[in-house]
């Protein structure tokens, strides 16, 4: 049996032993452990809108969200900077960790799939924060156990779960309702919305466990493993990112809103550079 052969057999045992809602726990539970997963709305947000707007604006989108306070393209602006910002700093990690290992020689989690998921779940965060969600952290400033399956509706999105895009659509018609700083509990707790995670969960954790097979065979390919690994995620997180950015768009910003003449008080400047 050659090498190639091997890696597969033992990344298909290991697979084996776990339920596709195993897999997304597991790397969920290990990207969420990496230190600044969880993003300060707040901080963000005053941080992300200085360049734009007055600070009676900035206030205003901290405290009612960013829909009818900041015009769209402002949004759009910040949106795509956050993602090309993100694209690049997972991408350069990528190709740097594209080294020979994977499933099989961990036989845990691969700490580049942990990381990949840690841009995931912070440019997630930062993208609904930019288009009007609540602060996801809990008094302690951890992600609350809502928005970890918030996240996962995320994730659904930006891969094309069908159940998840309208999940989404319909946390965002709560959201928008009523005027709240921190995301409620409330809003995930119900029986149906909890069903509709736990499949997103198990979509995400096939697609993972059918990918993860392929990428152990190019992390054996020498030399040019990292380039490959690089541009595989590249490919990957851009346009996924993008996906979760429109849809949030979609859903969060008010038809009324729409219009930056809206919002013609607002006093916005030419646009910085992009997002740290």
């Amino acid at each position: 049996m050659n090498c190639i052969s091997f890696v597969t057999v033992i990344d298909k045992k290991i697979l084996a032993m776990a339920t596709e809602n195993t897999i997304w726990s597991k790397i969920m539970s290990s990207a969420l452990k990496l230190p600044g997963v969880a993003v300060d709305r707040e901080k963000f947000l005053r941080s992300a809108l200085k360049g734009y707007c007055l600070g009676s604006h900035i206030d205003a989108a901290v405290e009612r969200g960013t829909a009818g306070v900041v015009p769209d393209v402002i949004l759009d602006k910040l949106a795509a900077n956050c993602i090309k910002s993100h694209t690049k700093k997972v991408t350069l990690l990528s190709a740097a960790m594209g080294m020979p290992g994977g499933w099989a020689t961990l036989g845990t989690i691969p700490t580049d799939i942990a990381q990949f998921y840690y841009h995931v779940f912070i440019v997630g965060q930062k993208l609904a924060y930019i288009y009007g969600f609540p602060d996801m952290r809990d008094e302690n400033g951890q992600l609350s156990k809502s928005a970890t399956s918030v996240l996962t509706l995320f994730v659904g999105v930006m891969t094309g779960v069908a159940i998840a895009t309208k999940a989404l659509q319909e946390l965002g018609e709560v959201l928008k309702r009523q005027v709240i700083k921190k995301l409620p509990e409330y809003a995930l707790s119900n029986g149906a919305l909890q069903i509709t995670v736990r499949k997103i969960a198990k979509k995400i954790g096939l697609e993972i466990s059918k990918s993860s097979v392929g990428e152990g065979m190019v992390k054996l390919i020498p030399i040019v493993s990292g380039a490959i690994s690089g541009v595989l995620t590249y490919k990957t997180f851009k346009p996924q990112a993008k996906q979760l950015s429109m849809n949030l768009r979609r859903t969060m910003l008010l038809p009324q809103y729409s219009s930056a003449s809206k919002t013609v008080d607002v006093d916005y400047q030419e646009l910085p550079p992009p997002l740290p």
